[in-house]
Order: C-alpha cells, then sequence, then structure tokens
C-alpha cells in the first residue's frame, strides 16, 4: 500500500510540474502497466514470497 502512495503522490507531482497533459499520460502509462497479466503475475509471486517470508497468510 505504501508503494502504491509513492507512486501516486510521484505522479501527482510530476504531473503538477509538467502540466496536466503530462499528468494525464503518466496515469495512463502507469495504469496499463499496473493491468499488464505479467505485472498482475509477478506481483502475485512476489506477494506470495513476501507471505512465506514472513509467516503471513494471503488475503
Amino acid at each position: 500500500m505504501k508503494m502504491f502512495l509513492l507512486g501516486a503522490a510521484a505522479g501527482y507531482v510530476l504531473g503538477a510540474k509538467a502540466g496536466r497533459g503530462r499528468y494525464e499520460q503518466i496515469v495512463r502509462t502507469y495504469r496499463k502497466v499496473a493491468d499488464h497479466p505479467m505485472v498482475q503475475g509477478a506481483a502475485g509471486v512476489a506477494r506470495a514470497k513476501v507471505g512465506e517470508r514472513f509467516g503471513r497468510s494471503q488475503r
């Protein structure tokens, strides 16, 4: 969750400095990458490994 908020904050700051058009472009690119099936799969694997490492069950 912290990484998401950090990414959102960075996108906001970069977008604010570059203007609304650039901000929208950053958001579209972020969503395209975040929604990609390979990224989703890698995130799931990473969550599982972190859960194993720290002994937490998946939600």
